[in-house]
């Protein structure tokens, strides 16, 4: 092997390297936009102790009939 094959694989083993950087610092960027994204969203529910029908008996909806 002569030296411009040793400094051609040097060469492509850091470009490997600085790929592979690359690729995880936008795979955490993802992950973050993904984290914010499921935050609003989980913040948008609205909140389910407060009786949305006030007209409703409160113990409408707390039992499911299973018999057909």
């Amino acid at each position: 092997m002569d030296v411009s094959g040793i400094a051609r694989t040097a060469t492509t083993i850091a470009d490997v390297g600085v790929s592979q950087e690359v690729s995880i610092a936008v795979l955490k960027k993802a992950i973050d936009i993904s984290k914010d994204s499921a935050t609003a969203l989980i913040e948008a529910i609205p909140n389910s102790s407060a009786n949305t029908v006030p007209n409703l008996p409160p113990n409408l909806g707390r039992n499911i009939n299973t018999t057909a």
